[in-house]
Formats: structure tokens, sequence, C-alpha cells
């Protein structure tokens, strides 16, 4: 970025972290076991329904949510509120709550049956890892079975079957507000087992990589549910929230700029994924992110993981997207998730 410094920048400095430095391709991975078409069929999640943050910011983080960034509410009391979106049939994509530091609560995906989840709780505790409760029903919105525990890095996962559905609607034309939850992206400092965890227990598959610093995983059809990056703290990366098409993801973008929500990063084309991105913080300072067009994996076992560089193409196929300064120095400025190995009181 060039010119005057932005109020980013001034509140947080230039220091970047190496999120996109070029670096070494992977190692060559042995051939799989099986076909990634068995290990789809084999996994006990089906794809990816909430993420829940807490923060200080809370009625601030509220009205972002709902009134700008284009959510809505659809269960509430006076520390917690669930988000959902117009065209997702989940009860909610997001959870807000009111906590006295920035934290991560959970992660949740769509368990794929009562049974299947029965057995990932037992998988879990004959390996030695951490469930937060034996499998039951949710006390959350929408009920369900679920199952809560901690992964590797100590962040909490939630897998939960026959949660209630909400009624959807597609998306107008011009209508730029999200219509789903498309994926989430967390920074480790145990990359490599961490991604080991989320492939052995809740058989993902491994889309392509950026350079040795990203992985992509899927559980269904997106290229990405979950990506995780290598770096020196261990917190949230960001939500990305899917839009209808290109024009709305534009229209989106430009309302946060005009309610003065600074663009971190965009807009551009991702190389991975071949999604939009425009890169936003919330009042907790979440980074998240207005995307679209998110590439699909139709056929399991004709895709071939790609290994992309960290500039060029791989960073933005556009090219319109700056050089992230913004972004790179609240990342700077974050420290590890203080939630880690922490349960949520909810």
């Amino acid at each position: 970025m060039t010119g005057s410094r932005t109020s980013w920048q001034l509140e947080y400095g230039t220091a970047e972290l190496p999120d996109f430095a070029p670096g070494a391709p992977p190692p060559a991975a042995p051939a799989p076991a099986e076909r990634p078409s068995v290990t789809a069929a084999r996994s006990p999640i089906t794809h990816l329904r909430y993420v829940a943050v807490a923060g200080p910011n809370y009625t601030r983080s509220v009205g972002f949510a709902e009134g700008i960034w284009g959510l809505y509410r659809t269960a509430a009391d006076s520390d917690v509120s669930y988000f959902g979106a117009v065209g997702s049939t989940e009860p909610y994509v997001l959870r807000v709550r009111r906590a006295d530091e920035p934290r991560t609560d959970l992660i949740s995906f769509g368990g794929r049956s009562v049974a299947a989840i029965d057995e990932l709780a037992q998988r879990l505790a004959r390996d030695g890892y951490r469930l937060l409760a034996e499998p039951g029903p949710s006390a959350e919105p929408g009920g369900g079975y679920a199952l809560r525990f901690f992964d590797l890095d100590g962040r909490i996962v939630e897998v939960t079957h026959g949660t209630a559905t909400k009624t959807a609607r597609a998306l107008e034309p011009g209508e730029s507000v999200p219509g789903r939850l498309s994926h989430v992206v967390v920074n480790s400092e145990n990359a490599d087992r961490l991604i080991t965890f989320y492939r052995a227990y809740l058989g993902l598959r491994i889309s392509d990589w950026l350079t040795d610093r990203m992985v992509f995983l899927r559980c269904g059809t997106d290229h990405h549910s979950l990506a995780i990056t290598r770096t020196n703290k261990t917190l949230l990366n960001h939500i990305s929230f899917e839009m209808r098409g290109i024009d709305e993801y534009m229209r989106g973008a430009g309302r946060l700029i005009g309610h003065g929500h600074e663009q971190l990063w965009g807009p551009g084309r991702h190389g991975p994924g071949n999604n939009t991105f425009a890169y936003f913080a919330d009042p907790d300072h979440n980074v998240v992110e207005y995307t679209t067009a998110l590439e699909l994996i139709e056929d399991e076992d004709a895709w071939t993981p790609r290994i992309w560089p960290a500039d060029g193409d791989g960073r933005d196929q556009w090219g319109t997207g700056g050089l992230g300064d913004d972004l790179f120095a609240l990342r700077a400025a974050q420290h590890s998730d203080p939630g880690l190995w922490v349960p949520t009181p909810i």
C-alpha cells in the first residue's frame, strides 16, 4: 500500500506476519490409504454450521453483524445473540457473546448422524482427547444431538446432528447481504499436527496448498470449509460469508466502506478456491470476509491438490487487492486466543 498511512497502520504499525511469504512446497505426501470418496463417506461431518465469537464490544458487535454486515438475529438474550443468513436454513451461522476479552468460543459442524457422533466421541476419548461433555441433547437454539471437544490447539469444536432448520430464500439480484457462511480459517503454531487431526478424526480432505503456509480442507463440495495457516500465534484468522454474486459482493463491500469500515485487503480474487475476497474487521477486531464464487469439487477422486505460489495468481488473480498492509498490521498486533483450553460458558 502506498500513500498516507491508514488508521489501521497508525494504530497497529506496519509489521507483517509471514502468512503469504514465499516458502518451499510442502513435502510430498504418501499415497492416501483410501480414495477421497471413501474418506468422505466415512466422515462424521457434513458441513460447516456456525462460528461463535465473544468479546467486550458486545453491543457494537451485534449492531455491526445485524445492521451493517447483513445478518439478522434469530435468537438473543442480554449477553448472547444468534444470527442467521437469508439464504441458509441453519438456525444461525454466527453467535456473538459478551465477554471480558476477545476469544473464539467454538467452530460448529453438522454431524452425519447420532451414531457417527457417538463413534467420534468414543475415538477421541480412546485416543486421549478431551471432551467437554458426553454427547447428548444441545441446549442451544435449534437443539439437536451434540458433541463438543478440544482440538489439538485447544479450540472448541462442536458437531451437531438433527438441528431444527429455519426458513430460507434465494437472494434477489442486487441484494448485498450474505446468503450463508462460507468457511473459517484458523492460525496455528502446530499446523502440521492440526491438519493431521482434522483429517484423521473429522475426515476432511486436502483441496490445495498455498506454498507450505496454508492448507485448504473440505468436508463437502465446497473447495474449503476450513483452512489452517502456519503462524507464530494460535487464533482465529477470519470468518467468510458467501454473497449472491460479484455485483452483490462489490455492493456489500461498498456499504461497509460507506459506514466507515476500512477494507483491510481487497477487492481481489484468490488462487486457491478461485473465490473473491474483501476483508474487514468487526468491533472486536475479528476479521470477516465477503466472498463469492468459491470453487466446487464435485468428484472427490478426480481432484488433485495443487500448490499455489505466495504471490501473483496465488495471492490475487485480479491484482487489485493491494498489499494487505492493514490486515497484516492487525494480525501482528493480535495475541494468541485466550480462550484456548477454556470451556465456553454456553
